[in-house]
């Protein structure tokens, strides 16, 4: 069972990114996304990234509602 806190700081950690408050401001600022891009096919993610966030959204995981949170980030 996972029992990981499902909080940007732990979905940064699962990516394999730098999960700190400051790293993750960065990659926000600097990652934008344009609303005609699905957040799993924009084209800073690894394959194995695209798949962790098309699968946990695809099967309305655990995962999903902190990823549609920041799915939002990438777009302001």
């Amino acid at each position: 069972m996972d029992t990981n806190l499902h909080n940007l700081t732990n979905l940064f950690a699962q990516l394999g990114l730098a999960n700190s408050k400051t790293e993750i401001d960065k990659f926000i600022a600097s990652h934008q996304i344009s609303n005609s891009v699905h957040i799993s096919q924009a084209s800073f993610w690894s394959s194995a990234q695209a798949s962790f966030l098309t699968e946990s959204l695809d099967q309305d995981g655990d995962w999903s509602e902190i990823i549609d949170q920041f799915d939002t980030l990438l777009r302001a």
